[in-house]
């Protein structure tokens, strides 16, 4: 399929302010996206779009968010043109397509395959919620997708429907089952377990999740909510989480190199009961699977943080906690050539804070203050 790439419509009304502008990093430092602290980011996240057909409580207000105007957000032109600089010239090696939600934009498939002519050994894969996926797995899957990430919290229909305020359940398992159908593996799912509401769900979520060969991951939920009623208090820890698991099943580390991924990795196996059950993993049987913990509030990994990330209006967020954002759209649309959107991309990320938005670790820390964007309109 062709992406048929009209002219980009102008970047903001007469008399907007102009975006500002990070100083030049140093002309000795190293080539790529590369920070002060010498990381390099290699995976980027893009944003096709801040709409999103549910309205999960962590993420956004049951009466939505006033969504972007049209000529705000990136054409296809626009996506690939910036993918290609971030691949040619910038050295990123993986691609993750965001939201939002992505199926909502009616030209995902031709995005993907012109992203895919141009980048044959591209890795892409994309989040989404999953639903109306089981439409369009088959032709993501051709257009050249390389796997799904699918944010499902509960097997439940009445608890999806209290997270999500959507009766969509059997509209995202179906879309789970095309994607694995299609090839789209392997198919990674992604819970926010919330106290009192699916927390005790856990395990059966995992066991189903391994019975199909899904690969399931729980995240510790960020304050990126658009209410701002995140606390510490309420939210469910990577130590809850495993403390919650070991009631079914024994984890150990999974053995291979964590390599700058979000997750940490722990092998399954049914746990033997008993007060006596062994510490050593291979007295519970065999592997069944693996299960990832993101734990970015309580056991942060941002010292190997690789990721930079584009929102759908085209503004570079080096830090998923940063209050600061720089415009790399309104530059491409003023007629910039490759060098000088590189050279806007690499400022930006030169002076990614350390952690969490700041130059210390600790959502704790007094001086945090939470961004004004929640998840969906960031780009996951």
């Amino acid at each position: 399929m062709s992406v048929q790439l009209g002219m980009p419509q102008p970047r903001e009304e007469a008399g907007a302010a102009v975006p500002s502008v990070p100083s030049r990093r140093p002309v000795d430092a190293p080539g790529g996206l590369v920070d002060r602290y010498g990381r390099r980011a290699t995976d980027m996240r893009l944003s096709l779009t801040d709409k999103c057909n549910l309205r999960c409580t962590y993420c956004m207000p049951a009466e939505g968010l006033e969504w972007l105007a049209k000529q705000a957000v990136m054409t296809a032109e626009e996506i690939v043109r910036i993918v290609r600089i971030g691949v040619e010239h910038l050295g990123v090696r993986e691609l993750r397509l965001t939201g939002g939600e992505p199926l909502v934009r009616h030209d995902l498939v031709d995005i993907i395959a012109a992203l895919r002519s141009n980048h044959p050994d591209l890795p892409i894969s994309m989040t989404t919620n999953a639903v109306g996926l089981a439409r369009k797995a088959a032709a993501l899957k051709e257009a050249g997708l390389t796997r799904i990430n699918v944010s499902l919290d509960s097997l439940h229909e009445e608890t999806f429907t209290q997270l999500t305020r959507r009766p969509f359940l059997n509209q995202v398992l179906d879309g789970v089952d095309a994607a694995w159908a299609a090839g789209l593996g392997p198919v990674k799912l992604n819970a926010v377990l919330m106290r009192g509401i699916n927390d005790s769900e856990a395990p059966s979520l995992l066991a189903w999740a391994l019975d199909r060969g899904y690969e399931l991951r729980f995240i510790e939920q960020m304050p990126l909510d658009a209410d701002h009623g995140w606390t510490r208090r309420n939210m469910i820890t990577a130590a809850e989480i495993r403390g919650i698991l070991s009631t079914d099943f024994f984890l150990s580390p999974d053995p291979r190199e964590r390599d700058g991924a979000p997750a940490e990795r722990f092998e399954v196996r049914r746990r033997v009961a008993g007060p006596g059950a062994s510490s050593d993993p291979s007295a519970h049987g065999p592997v069944l699977g693996t299960v990832g913990i993101i734990a970015s509030v309580t056991e942060p990994f941002c010292a190997d943080c690789r990721r930079t990330r584009i929102t759908a209006e085209g503004k570079i967020m080096s830090c998923l906690f940063s209050r600061e954002e720089y415009d790399l759209l309104g530059l491409l649309r003023s007629g910039a050539d490759d060098d000088a959107l590189a050279q806007r991309w690499q400022d930006a990320m030169w002076i990614k804070p350390k952690a969490h938005g700041m130059d210390h670790v600790g959502l704790d820390a007094p001086d945090f203050v939470q961004p004004d964007r929640s998840m969906s309109a960031i780009g996951g």
